[in-house]
């Protein structure tokens, strides 16, 4: 079947599932392959439990009509998002980055949608298969949307914007990140460059950040017809300053433009760390770009409360936790330590865990960031994990070979009336700690 029929059956069925323990009715089931699962073996149940279609491409599953035989599945649902996306005539705006991208990401359809039907990639489905459902799930009633782009080596980011041909773009930040499949630093920075370099070449609009001289480089060197700047800077479209941070982030921001006549705006996020100024400054940027009235920007910006356990704010029964342990990389570590550094509290806990898919540079970057939190006075600190317990002997800080093992010490010695930032790779599992917290 061509892409483009495969498209007429998408019109009559415009969802897609891919997991047999979320079908949705009347959808089309697209049978995944896995390092670990073979999802054709599960076409026939997603058709019993109310998928319309299957798409298969192995011929021994084709059992009937409702089969569609393809030569390659995860293609196929490629190839069907990039024909979706020729057919959108709506600006979409693509972003990228070390740190950052998701909270940006909210915060941008947060206020974007005040004013516009928006669509924005939902969690974390930021990848090859994620980015094709994405778009996927954009109806026609959509008049901007918003797609986040991950990648963790070189061409990936090129990949995605061929399927979601951004309109706009925006790197929130090159850093640490992924190491290991990009190659070291240098290659990160060439990876998240894919897209500016896609924007460079389609005449596309691009968002700098003016205070980093790393992106305001990649932007020089591209030449771009449309590049609007947002940051501290007053050569910025859009300039802001932090007002305070207790935790909670206040800011305020202005515009440079001396047609604007408006007065300078104070907003109070619901979000807690001085990185997050520059995601909130790019949202405000864009915003002001597309239009929106002061009053909509800033209601996007104050009424956008973070959760998946991003920069989010706890209260317990004795504590004040800084949950942000989705994910984690040497850049954002430190940002974090130096944000609980600047923050107002009688006691001060670090609790870290492990950063993942650092390769050959693990050892001396997970060094660096306990180097890192020694320079900052706190109550305790404690590392978690077998990159970190490398190098317990060196320290005399607290170390645990695993989260388990951190679980039993805390049971048995507990931490209250702290302000407790606790910030690790997902896969360390340091939610499980909470209820110690």
């Amino acid at each position: 079947m061509t892409t483009e029929q495969l498209y007429q059956t998408f019109q009559q069925h415009p969802q897609i599932s891919t997991d047999t323990r979320n079908i949705i009715p009347n959808s089309i089931f697209f049978a995944l392959k896995g390092a670990n699962f073979n999802a054709n073996t599960f076409a026939e149940k997603a058709l019993e439990m109310g998928a319309a279609f299957a798409v298969i491409d192995e011929a021994a599953h084709r059992k009937s009509d409702r089969f569609i035989l393809v030569d390659d599945v995860l293609a196929a649902l490629q190839d069907l998002a990039r024909f979706h996306r020729k057919q959108l005539q709506i600006p979409v705006i693509g972003l990228t980055g070390s740190n950052g991208k998701t909270t940006t990401k909210e915060l941008i359809n947060s206020v974007l949608s005040r004013k516009f039907k928006t669509y924005a990639t939902k969690g974390n489905l930021n990848n090859h298969i994620g980015v094709p459902l994405t778009l996927l799930s954009i109806s026609r009633e959509t008049e901007i949307a918003i797609i986040e782009m991950g990648a963790n080596h070189q061409q990936e980011i090129a990949f995605l914007c061929g399927i979601a041909q951004p309109t706009h773009g925006l790197i929130t930040n090159i850093g640490r990140a992924h190491l290991e499949g990009f190659g070291g630093p240098e290659g990160v920075k060439i990876g998240k460059g894919e897209l500016f370099d896609f924007l460079a070449q389609t005449g596309g609009t691009v968002f700098v950040n003016h205070d980093d001289l790393i992106l305001e480089e990649m932007a020089f060197h591209r030449h771009f017809q449309k590049t609007v700047y947002y940051g501290k800077a007053v050569h910025s479209l859009v300039s802001g300053e932090i007002l305070e941070n207790v935790p909670l982030l206040k800011i305020s921001w202005w515009l440079n433009d001396e047609a604007a006549s408006i007065q300078k705006q104070e907003v109070q996020t619901q979000l807690t760390g001085n990185y997050n100024f520059d995601n909130v400054l790019a949202a405000i940027c864009i915003g002001n770009k597309f239009g929106l009235a002061v009053e909509q920007i800033n209601s996007g910006i104050a009424g956008y409360q973070p959760e998946n356990n991003r920069s989010q704010i706890v209260q317990t029964k004795t504590n004040t936790l800084i949950c942000d342990y989705y994910n984690a990389n040497p850049s954002s570590m430190e940002v974090a330590i130096k944000n609980l550094e600047a923050i107002k509290a009688d006691k001060k806990v670090l609790i870290l865990g492990d950063m993942f898919e650092l390769g050959e540079h693990s050892s001396a970057e997970h060094l660096l960031i306990i180097q890192k939190a020694n320079e900052i006075a706190v109550d305790q600190r404690i590392f978690i994990g077998k990159a970190f317990y490398e190098h317990h002997t060196v320290f005399t800080d607290t170390f645990f070979e695993s989260t388990d093992a951190a679980f039993i010490a805390l049971k048995s010695s507990s931490i209250t009336n702290a302000t407790i930032l606790v910030k690790g790779s997902r896969g360390m599992r340091l939610e499980t700690l909470l209820e110690l917290l």
